[in-house]
């Protein structure tokens, strides 16, 4: 199942704020070693992107605040501040290395608008032919949502998708994945190597706790690894404590978790639709629907939609979940909610058609 970075194949490496901070900010000799890391990968043949935490760590001492705030305006004001001596303090690392950085800040709606989607992953593919290393985060000063609920996993998960990675590493403050928390279960054993499909990453998702200094977890981990292995891409969740960690990962060694992907990746606009579109509602499906869409490839129709929740437009994403609660898939739906509403159960000879076209709809169930 584990395997190595091929060669010339390229990495995003994600690091979190628990790896980059300390209770008083951002942690200088960590920022090094991540730096030294990435730049030895890139001297090996395999082209690097970062997704980095730490802009709000790398600030609040500046706005002579003790502790990473809690107010959202201090927290959008210690990304600004931070945003720059992050970034300040990458540039000058990979200078000196002979390494020329780029700093790419996204946000949903750039994600969820499909030609900037594209311009995005342009713009990332060019700098990587040029040699430069594209260093990723949200623009946490001027999305609330982001700076309130965001995580950089997600963001690195997506940042695959856009460069068509050949490997995804996330970096954190725990050994790698756990059976069950650590610190609350003597017997919690790491998980070497798991299939994105794999119920015990379903039970640990669930079960996760958030972590006190960034806004990711276990969860969102999961979560990442999994979007990756739609696009094929392998994940594995290292600690970014271990000395020369990379370039282990990169050489196929047993250190942390390992989660295989799909054989096989979708299509980029599907991959697009699964994961650069925000869901605006929810649309509740019967067992008869749930096994169209899952095992015979086909289409929502009205008949088998059993409720409807939120309030969307034709041309909206939305998720679309199964008898038991859980999201088997998204899509892009033809009706608005109040038009789906009044045609739960009719025929589509009355609604004019299919709710979700199979070309629009992937299914997310494993």
């Amino acid at each position: 199942m584990r395997r190595p970075l091929i060669q010339g194949g390229s990495i995003v490496v994600k690091v979190g704020s628990s790896s980059l901070s300390t209770p008083i900010g951002l942690d200088e000799h960590a920022v090094a070693g991540i730096v030294d890391q990435i730049a030895s990968l890139v001297r090996r043949g395999n082209p690097s992107v970062l997704v980095t935490s730490g802009a709000i760590a790398a600030g609040f001492p500046a706005l002579g605040l003790a502790t990473r705030p809690t107010d959202i305006a201090d927290l959008q004001v210690a990304a600004a501040v931070g945003q720059t001596r992050l970034m300040e303090r990458y540039a000058s690392r990979f200078a000196a290395h002979g390494l020329t950085v780029g700093q790419v800040l996204l946000t949903r709606d750039v994600l969820g608008n499909r030609t900037q989607y594209l311009n995005a992953r342009a713009a990332l593919t060019r700098m990587i032919e040029r040699g430069i290393i594209p260093i990723v985060n949200e623009n946490d000063t001027v999305v609330v949502d982001e700076v309130r609920l965001g995580d950089n996993d997600q963001l690195a998960a997506i940042t695959s998708h856009l460069v068509s990675a050949d490997m995804l590493v996330i970096l954190t403050d725990t050994p790698g994945l756990f059976t069950d928390d650590p610190r609350l279960t003597a017997d919690a054993k790491l998980l070497r190597a798991v299939e994105h499909t794999d119920e015990v990453l379903d039970r640990i998702r669930a079960s996760s706790a958030t972590g006190a200094v960034g806004s990711g977890g276990v969860a969102t981990k999961v979560a990442a690894a999994r979007m990756a292995a739609f696009s094929g891409i392998p994940t594995v969740v290292a600690p970014s404590s271990e000395i020369e960690v990379l370039e282990r990962v990169a050489d196929g060694r047993e250190i942390g978790t390992w989660v295989d992907p799909r054989p096989t990746a979708l299509p980029s606009r599907k991959l697009w639709i699964a994961f650069g579109l925000a869901a605006e509602g929810t649309i509740d499906i019967d067992e008869g629907a749930a096994h169209a869409i899952e095992s015979g490839g086909r289409s929502l129709l009205a008949v088998g939609v059993a409720g409807v929740h939120g309030t969307f437009e034709p041309g909206d994403a939305v998720d679309v979940t199964g008898p038991g609660g859980g999201v088997i898939a998204r899509g892009i739906t033809r009706l608005s909610s109040g038009e789906l509403s009044a045609a739960i159960g009719h025929h589509s000879s009355r609604t004019g058609g299919e709710v979700i076209h199979r070309d629009d709809l992937v299914v997310l169930a494993p």
